[in-house]
């Protein structure tokens, strides 16, 4: 593992550096859209449970 991957302070942006440093555009793409769908779909259901009380 390279020096530039150690300066990241969290480990998400560890993970980041890395598929950038690997050129794997693609499959970070896929992994970020995953955690936008999840992200979504809680508000949603948050949202949702607030509206019925």
């Amino acid at each position: 593992m390279s020096d530039d991957v150690e300066r990241y302070g969290e480990p998400q942006d560890a993970t980041v550096a890395l598929y950038l440093m690997n050129n794997d555009g693609g499959e970070l793409t896929d992994v970020l859209v995953a955690a936008l769908e999840d992200a979504f779909r809680i508000l949603n259901e948050e949202w949702s449970s607030r509206s019925m009380h």
